[in-house]
């Protein structure tokens, strides 16, 4: 049985560093020495490919260095399940993680690289007054963040970026850099990253954003939102407007979800008033719209009554779907077949049990830099919005639920089912705004907030600024689904908590050895659970987060099937050797039932076993089953 240790890299986010140099290692073998790499060689190797100039085009600040490695820097802690704290943790795919974005992107790295489809963030915009998170993680919050300048190493309060400090600008470009270069990591290769900002740094952010996203693989575009007529008062001018950027592949378009010519389309163009036409079709003035794998593909011939397919009638596995002309007016036609061939893209597919219901999306051309917020004074109106759902919110001018909507359905359209993160969740307005936009379009999107937990002076009912984000996405769930009471959308949430690992680091007292490994023998951490254990394995072996888990007794104690039994484990503190036999073959069994026996891993608490005797008679058990890869923690 192989224990896994604190020292694992199984116990860790991936060590990009290490994986950088295997790469090198593969490509050019002969530019290592002693397990070393000899840059001179290497530089051989490479030839006139290598820029050994000092002068270098590209943006560059006090820091970067070092802001380059803490996105290398692996991460050792975990995330702990908070059910209490969730809304239909049995069953939601959304995630609401509260903890420092820096180490909870590291940790997201192996369950979620390469499977989101949009990050949208909104980060502090740097006005001299937001606070700047530093990057250290250490078990002790209080250190932490006094260490970090984060607060006050007396009060423990948090304090912000002052513009008065030598490094202002620094401090923000080193605070963004690793998490824009951990978050590239996890969009797919058609994903979109959009980040907002003000003019405080929108030079910088662009810079930045074409430093870590390639300005020849992608597309950087600024979009100007209009927000607020009225203004808000600077010196010379009032600011009515942010910016969004946009970085997306250079292959990919956008779709827009907006008008042609500003004009709405509408089903005229889809009916059939060529001048050719009998005036016995008239009552049937559409156009059959022929649908293939709920794609549209094309559309019939009109023709009269009696020789019409039945509405959904399928002929050579085309079905014909009729929509319904409501005017009751007939008519001669005045436009040929070509109108409705011109717009057959902007029809949309929605099979709803046996039939199909065919919807007219919107211009799929380009969208325009400048946007107007769909409410009038949207900061306000997102502050009204945030003060009736949750009442008490010490929450000041939070996103326009407006403009995310606008940005996640602008990225998404073509993936109903996307997930969508957002590492500075704020007061939870992202996914607010997805849960509308998925009520709208029946859609299964799903999101990963992620706040830490900025402390609220004066405030009575919330500590945190994560308390309110979770208490917003209570309530708008439950506004959501009064709304909408026979909707079966996914309005719940999974709270983790960012901690240290679960499993004790060997820290050696010099002066007392004999006890040291005394207390080594349980390397579980005091006070942590047996779900605590579960999560943390999900995560350091690239396990969603919101992967099903079947939960069984066998032989008295708890046995977890996750993923369909790509994983089984039992975390029970003890286990006697009379019990071994049973629940080996018990686990077998199952294992069996889910028909997963050559890809199980099966998991146990190192020190639960009474002996040696034991652990080795499970694993042996275990194996001589099929059982071959059997580990413990």
């Amino acid at each position: 049985m192989q224990q896994i240790t604190n020292a694992d890299p199984e116990t860790r986010s991936p060590d990009s560093v290490a994986d950088n140099v295997a790469q090198i290692k593969s490509l050019f073998p002969e530019a290592f020495t002693e397990g070393k790499i000899d840059f001179d060689v290497l530089r051989q190797l490479l030839g006139d490919a290598v820029d050994d100039g000092d002068e270098k085009y590209g943006l560059n600040w006090h820091g970067k260095r070092r802001a380059r490695r803490l996105a290398l820097t692996p991460s050792a802690g975990t995330l702990r399940p908070c059910p209490e704290e969730s809304v239909d943790w049995d069953t939601t795919q959304n995630l609401m993680i509260e903890g420092d974005n820096l180490e909870v992107l590291k940790l997201l790295q192996k369950s979620y690289a390469g499977k989101v489809k949009l990050i949208y963030i909104d980060p502090p915009y740097n006005t001299g007054k937001d606070i700047i998170y530093t990057n250290n993680f250490r078990e002790s919050k209080h250190e932490y963040l006094a260490e970090t300048g984060e607060a006050n190493p007396v009060t423990g309060n948090f304090v912000s970026n002052p513009t008065a400090g030598g490094r202002y600008h620094s401090n923000w470009l080193s605070m963004m850099y690793p998490r824009l270069k951990l978050a590239r990591h996890l969009l797919r290769k058609d994903g979109v990253l959009i980040c907002t900002i003000d003019e405080n740094e929108l030079t910088s952010l662009g810079e930045t954003l074409k430093d870590v996203f390639e300005e020849g693989n992608y597309d950087h575009v600024c979009v100007t939102i209009v927000h607020n007529p009225r203004g808000v008062q600077g010196t010379n001018f009032s600011y009515t407007h942010e910016y969004a950027f946009f970085v997306f592949p250079r292959d990919m378009k956008v779709i827009a979800d907006r008008k042609i010519d500003e004009q709405d389309i509408t089903w005229s163009q889809f009916r059939n008033w060529g001048t050719e036409s009998e005036r016995h079709d008239a009552r049937n003035c559409f156009y059959p719209v022929l649908v293939r794998d709920n794609q549209v593909v094309g559309f019939g011939d009109v023709c009269a009554d009696s020789e019409h397919p039945k509405q959904h009638e399928v002929h050579d596995d085309v079905t014909y779907v009729y929509p319904i002309d409501t005017s009751g007016v007939e008519r001669k036609w005045r436009y040929a077949r070509q109108s409705a061939d011109s717009v057959q893209h902007l029809l949309r597919v929605k099979k709803r049990g046996d039939r199909y219901e065919i919807e007219i999306g919107k211009d799929s051309g380009l969208h325009r830099t400048v946007w107007t917020d769909k409410k009038f004074d949207a900061n306000e109106n997102g502050t009204r919005l945030l003060r009736r759902l949750v009442p008490d919110a010490p929450f000041s001018f939070p996103k326009s639920l407006w403009a995310v909507y606008d940005c996640i359905s602008a990225t998404t359209q073509d993936d109903p089912e996307a997930i969508v993160l957002d590492f500075f969740a704020g007061s939870g307005t992202t996914g607010h705004a997805l849960w509308e936009l998925n009520k709208k379009e029946n859609g299964y999107r799903r999101y990963i907030l992620v706040q830490i937990a900025e402390e609220i002076d004066g405030s009575e009912h919330f500590k945190s600024i994560a308390d309110v984000t979770k208490e917003r996405l209570r309530r708008a769930g439950e506004t959501i689904k009064a709304e909408t009471p026979r909707s079966t959308d996914d309005l719940g949430f999974r709270v983790f908590k960012l901690d240290s690992s679960n499993i004790k680091a060997w820290e050696p007292d010099p002066d007392d050895l004999e006890q040291s490994l005394l207390d080594h023998v349980e390397h579980i951490k005091p006070g942590r659970t047996e779900q605590d254990i579960l999560y943390e394995v999900l995560l350091k072996r690239g396990i969603d987060l919101c992967a099903p888990i079947e939960t069984r007794e066998i032989a008295g104690k708890q046995v977890n099937a996750v993923d369909g039994g790509a994983l089984l484990a039992c975390l029970a503190e003890n286990i006697t050797t009379a019990e071994v036999e049973d629940l080996a073959l018990g686990i077998v069994h199952w294992c069996k039932e889910l028909d997963n026996t050559d890809d199980t891993t099966a998991l146990f608490r190192d020190s639960a076993f009474a002996d040696d005797v034991a652990k080795s008679n499970c694993t042996e058990i275990l194996r001589q089953h099929g059982v071959r890869d059997v580990r413990s923690i």
